[in-house]
């Protein structure tokens, strides 16, 4: 398979990584309409973590598991709003018969105390996940897993004292749900940051849109047998420009864009999210800063690089995959970034290492033998580095972390700097 590596390989050789039993198909009638409200709070829709490659042993069944993401590290309270975005000037590239629609959680610092806990997940995406995964199925039920305790409040009152804020992006993997970045994003959050997840429609393995409806992977029909998988990545930038838009800015549509310091923005995303990371920042300026977390370049570096903005990649453990010598997307790429770069590798990292999987599958007894680093030191990492990133590049606050190996994670590997 060409130029298929860094986990893409994964995802698609084992789709039940995060695809559902849905997957296959077009869009029904009902999923396909369009002429919503530009941007339209929704209710609070909420997410799931998508499953692994059973590969696992369910042998140890657990009952009456209550799953729970980690604490955030930071100082303040998180808030969460829930939105569903339409843009009328754009058709859909998987419906064209439909405009373009998003449905993001924006997470923010919050007054302790207001709001109410921010769900994880609909019943509806936790089900078909499942469906899709026997095995998992047999350690957690969809009720237990779309009952995941978040730490973000939804509709928590703003805390505007410390504002504004820099915003960050966070994409997620091709057919993975938003909900597998909440962990990072509410780390995120708790440290004085806007972060807005987002599913991208029709590229999930099963997203609740609203009017009860849940869109599925109609993408992976249309690509995955050609592998043209650049389609989603410079689709995933235009996305993120029209995000932008309604979250900040003089025309923003959003209720708290004054909490958001547009000059200070930067992305992060997973897998193809990454891809979609290094596209949205050569199409938009507006975004300062972006992270690949282990994903192939499907949209290359400009030859004329990002006009000196600051990259890293961050890879899985190379010796948990095959090597693949046709990608040479990420050394392509490092040639022709012109900023700070650095290039990461996370000894016994999985491709779903940086995503809120680990930690979830440790509650409930699951072990993937493709990612053997704990869920805990997973995300301890995740969190250590990508807020390190964004405190060096977007608050200009120097991160002795980011010069080289560092005692207190020796898993990280520091495969070039420049």
């Amino acid at each position: 398979m060409k130029k298929i590596t860094r986990g893409l390989a994964t995802a698609i050789v084992t789709m039940a990584i995060a695809v559902p039993a849905t997957l296959t198909g077009t869009a029904s009638a009902d999923q396909r309409t369009s002429g919503a409200p530009a941007v339209d709070r929704a209710a609070p829709f909420a997410e799931v973590a998508p499953g692994a490659h059973a590969t696992g042993d369910a042998k140890h069944q657990k009952k009456g598991v209550r799953l729970a993401l980690p604490r955030p590290t930071g100082r303040y309270a998180v808030g969460r709003d829930t939105l569903h975005l339409v843009d009328e000037h754009r058709k859909d590239p998987w419906v064209p018969t439909a405009d373009r629609e998003l449905m993001t959680s924006v997470y923010y610092p919050a007054k302790p105390g207001t709001g109410s806990r921010a769900g994880y997940g609909t019943f509806a995406e936790a089900k078909a996940v499942l469906d899709a995964q026997p095995d998992i199925g047999k350690l957690v039920t969809p009720r237990e897993l779309s009952s995941t305790r978040t730490n973000g409040r939804e509709d928590a009152r703003p805390l505007r004292a410390g504002g504004p804020y820099p915003l960050v992006v966070l994409s997620p993997g091709y057919t993975m749900q938003r909900s597998s970045l909440t962990v990072l994003a509410e780390d995120l959050a708790s440290r004085g940051y806007v972060v807005a997840t987002v599913d991208h429609a029709y590229e999930s393995g099963g997203s609740s849109f609203p009017g009860g409806r849940l869109l599925d992977c109609v993408s992976c029909d249309q690509v995955l047998p050609t592998e043209d998988l650049r389609r989603v990545s410079d689709g995933r930038a235009e996305d993120v420009s029209f995000l932008l838009d309604e979250l900040s800015g003089p025309k923003a549509s959003w209720r708290h864009s004054d909490l958001i310091d547009d000059r200070r923005i930067g992305m992060a995303g997973h897998s193809i999210g990454g891809a979609g990371t290094a596209a949205a920042m050569a199409a938009d300026p507006r975004v300062r800063a972006g992270i690949n977390l282990d994903g192939t370049l499907f949209t290359p570096i400009p030859d004329k690089g990002l006009d000196g903005r600051p990259f890293m990649l961050v890879a899985s453990d190379p010796k948990l995959m095959p090597p693949n010598p046709e990608d040479t997307s990420w050394e392509d790429g490092w040639k022709r970034l012109d900023g700070w770069k650095r290039w990461l590798t996370v000894t016994d990292a999985g491709h779903l290492s940086f995503t809120d999987w680990p930690v979830l599958a440790q509650q409930f007894g699951y072990t993937d033998p493709m990612a053997p680093l704990s869920g805990t030191r997973s995300q301890q990492i995740t969190r250590a580095y990508v807020g390190a990133f964004f405190e060096q590049h977007l608050r200009g606050v120097p991160q002795p972390l980011l010069d080289g190996q560092s005692p207190a994670h020796p898993e990280v590997v520091f495969e070039r700097k420049g």
